[in-house]
């Protein structure tokens, strides 16, 4: 006899459970079996008509002569699947009259996402803020990923998907923010990890995850989540990550003493280590300190420096394809570094350009360098797709 509780989750697998027994989407073999009984468990509250579950299933797209008669065929194939969790389970659950389909109210369903809300709205609501917390650390348990996430194309998952996922998000940084407030950072660190897997590219858990390690004295670990973070976001949106995440990275970087060091200790510190010939690649960041430094310089020293813009694009100033793109940037950093002198520096600023810093050279040298840098590329790549401008400007002395 099929229990009267059925456990049902939706966040991430969908799944459903009685007395021991589960049923789940992950073979997603059967996507309208799936989806029409994901739906009638999230409408379970109605019955629903099967002239909106024929368009559910179809839509505009009715190739099938006798909708009526596939809608029931594919019942029968749910039905068939609920018989896994008890014997005649299909039967019993899914109820048929005048022509309207309803999931049966008279056995208890208990689902991720109803908790879910139902966890977040006592906790907002609570004035204990210990009570608070920890209803809001059980909401976070219960997500696994984005409602339904097999069914993440369908079109009356997608509001839901971007519903839940808000709420989620919303609900992990309040959870950030009400654990460092305490000081409880193991807990941050934690909370905002798991997060991560299903939120990558956040910059806010980032910030609030890297804060959290340097609390801790994990300054390894910033470094690490900032590159992780630096490298996703370049593959998926060729972007860098905030000024807020970047000066965590540059705290994380600094050596701190607690005694005094000898300088050869110092010395060997600051040396660099697998020293690569060519000129010096480095981040964007660092590249501004030497910039700056730069500029403080050659007031003293009256030296000539020159700054170039690499700009990269498709034909007649197009965009290239992200793949042609990356692919493009990393050859032309390549040929950057070879084709200058070691006391030059060079950085990629955006996701299409390079600036570069030119020591010792006039603005003819300079556009002579640049235009080696240029046919030394086509060369090397003389089918790339991508255009390459410049423009050399002198560098302004800071006064």
């Amino acid at each position: 006899m099929l229990n009267q509780t059925i456990t049902v989750r939706m966040f991430g697998n969908f799944t459903i459970e009685s007395d021991g027994k589960s049923i789940d989407d992950s073979s997603n073999r059967s996507r309208k079996v799936w989806t029409l009984l994901a739906y009638l468990i999230y409408n379970r509250n109605r019955a629903v008509p099967q002239e909106e579950l024929i368009d559910l299933l179809w839509g505009e797209n009715d190739s099938d002569s006798d909708p009526r008669g596939a809608l029931k065929a594919i019942f029968y194939r749910v039905r068939t699947s609920l018989d896994k969790l008890g014997k005649s389970a299909g039967h019993e659950l899914i109820i048929n009259r005048a022509g309207a389909y309803s999931w049966n109210n008279e056995y208890t369903v208990v689902c991720d996402i109803d908790e879910f809300e139902r966890l977040i709205k006592e906790a907002t609501e609570s004035a204990d803020p210990d009570l608070a917390l920890s209803l809001y650390e059980q909401a976070l348990d219960l997500y696994h990923g984005s409602f339904l996430a097999k069914m993440s194309m369908e079109s009356w998952v997608i509001p839901l998907e971007v519903y839940f996922s808000k709420l989620y998000t919303d609900t992990v940084l309040t959870t950030l923010d009400i654990l460092k407030e305490r000081n409880l950072m193991d807990s941050a660190c934690r909370v905002a990890q798991n997060a991560l897997q299903y939120d990558p590219y956040n910059e806010d858990i980032y910030y609030h995850y890297m804060t959290a390690m340097l609390a801790l004295g994990n300054r390894k670990g910033v470094m690490e989540a900032y590159e992780e973070l630096k490298e996703q976001l370049y593959a998926m949106f060729s972007v860098q990550p905030s000024e807020k995440i970047r000066e965590l990275y540059r705290d994380a970087g600094k050596t701190i003493n607690s005694t005094s060091v000898s300088p050869d200790i110092i010395r060997d510190q600051l040396r660099e280590q697998d020293m690569i010939k060519g000129a010096l690649i480095c981040e964007y960041d660092f590249f501004k300190v030497l910039y700056h430094s730069a500029a403080r310089t050659i007031v003293r020293n009256g030296d000539v420096i020159h700054i170039a813009m690499f700009s990269l694009s498709g034909p007649d100033g197009s965009e290239l394809a992200k793949r042609s793109l990356d692919r493009a940037m990393e050859n032309l950093q390549e040929q950057i570094r070879i084709n200058l002198r070691s006391g030059d520096s060079a950085a990629r600023c955006s996701a299409s350009q390079f600036v570069v810093m030119l020591q010792q050279s006039n603005y003819e040298n300079s556009c002579m360098v640049c235009d080696r840098i240029v046919r030394a590329y086509f060369r090397q790549y003389p089918h790339s797709p991508a255009e390459i401008r410049y423009s050399v400007q002198p560098l302004e002395p800071m006064l």
